[in-house]
């Protein structure tokens, strides 16, 4: 038993410190410091942490990382800072609760710490970056309490019972392995939105032309698929929304063929499966949304379900207008009248 509660305890200050390392080493602290735990026999290594001068740094760091995480995009840099630093406290808190004299156990023992809180901050960051394409900046706000008031939960229930905690912080481990991938997919498109959005030449962008060249990679899969051996008529790189029968943000293809009536393939790679989707255009509006970090192509219906949602960087506006434009001649919808000037 004692042996699951130390386990329990190098778990949760590990998966803790990967969410917020100076909020978890200064309550810890503090809480040994009041005397509110008493570790003195248990784990001997943590005394230090109640130390008048680590209280302070760690307040003074934590003060910084209240504010730091609760602007957008500061946030953001914030975590990629903190992306060695988390993981070697979180390492350094598991040796220090498994305190142990030899040299190998304290190794496995940091890199497993260092592992689990890695996780645990790429899960934080990832959501950040997701968060941050919103305008506002109240989610931040609320994202920003509510990770502190996890991490106070978190060592309360250390405190209370560290074999519970083992087995809560297992579980929470488990659901972000199996929600990784998809928060993944969703940071690395964010990341790429930014980085074009960075790049982006300034000026007016000239008038694009849709071209019927594919990448080999998704001819192959385009081609496996249309077995009716359609003709391209034009193909446009983009990011897929989440919708009925396609995974959200993923990297690929849409591709209009020149059959008739109209239709339009979404092609893409989905980790080492091939994806592709067939859309069925009729009784389909077609509107070209412009975004702060994108422009997107939205295929809607108000009769018929799902809505599609393409989305480019801010560099391809002429290439979606182009799209959008193309897809209204093929379906036979005008375009949307721009909306009337405010009386003065």
């Amino acid at each position: 038993m004692e042996t699951l509660q130390s386990l329990g305890m190098a778990l949760g200050l590990a998966s803790l410190a990967g969410l917020n390392l100076y909020l978890t080493v200064f309550v810890t602290g503090l809480a040994i410091q009041q005397g509110w735990i008493d570790v003195a026999i248990t784990h001997p290594d943590l005394v230090i942490l109640g130390h008048p001068v680590v209280l302070i740094v760690t307040g003074v760091l934590y003060l910084l990382e209240f504010f730091a995480d609760k602007v957008p995009w500061v946030d953001s840099l914030w975590d990629a800072v903190h992306t060695v630093i988390r993981p070697i406290g979180a390492a350094l808190l598991a040796i220090r609760v498994l305190g142990n004299p030899d040299p190998v156990f304290d190794v496995v023992v940091a890199l497993l710490g260092g592992s689990v809180a890695l996780m645990v901050h790429g899960m934080k960051a990832g959501t950040r970056l997701v968060v941050n394409h919103s305008p506002e900046p109240f989610s931040n706000i609320g994202l920003s309490l509510a990770e502190d008031a996890a991490v106070i939960g978190g060592l309360a229930l250390i405190r209370h019972d560290p074999v519970l905690a083992l087995i809560v912080f297992s579980i929470l481990l488990l659901a972000i392995c199996y929600f990784g991938p998809i928060l993944y997919r969703a940071a690395k498109v964010q990341l790429w939105l930014v980085w074009k959005k960075i790049g982006s030449p300034a000026g007016e962008q000239p008038a694009a032309e849709l071209t019927p060249s594919l990448p080999a990679e998704f001819d192959v899969i385009f081609h496996g698929a249309n077995v009716a051996g359609e003709k391209i008529a034009w193909t446009a790189p983009c990011v897929s929304g989440s919708a009925r029968g396609i995974s959200g943000n993923l990297f690929g293809h849409l591709i209009a063929t020149d059959e008739q009536p109209a239709k339009l393939w979404f092609v893409a790679h989905r980790g080492w499966r091939k994806f592709s989707i067939q859309l069925d255009l009729a009784g389909y509006k077609v509107a070209h949304e412009p975004k702060f970090l994108s422009e997107n192509l939205v295929l809607y219906s108000l009769e018929k379900a799902p809505k599609y949602l393409f989305v480019f960087n801010r560099t391809e506006g002429p290439l979606v207008s182009a799209v959008a434009t193309s897809l209204r001649d093929r379906i036979g919808v005008p375009a949307p009248e721009p909306l009337p000037e405010p009386a003065l």
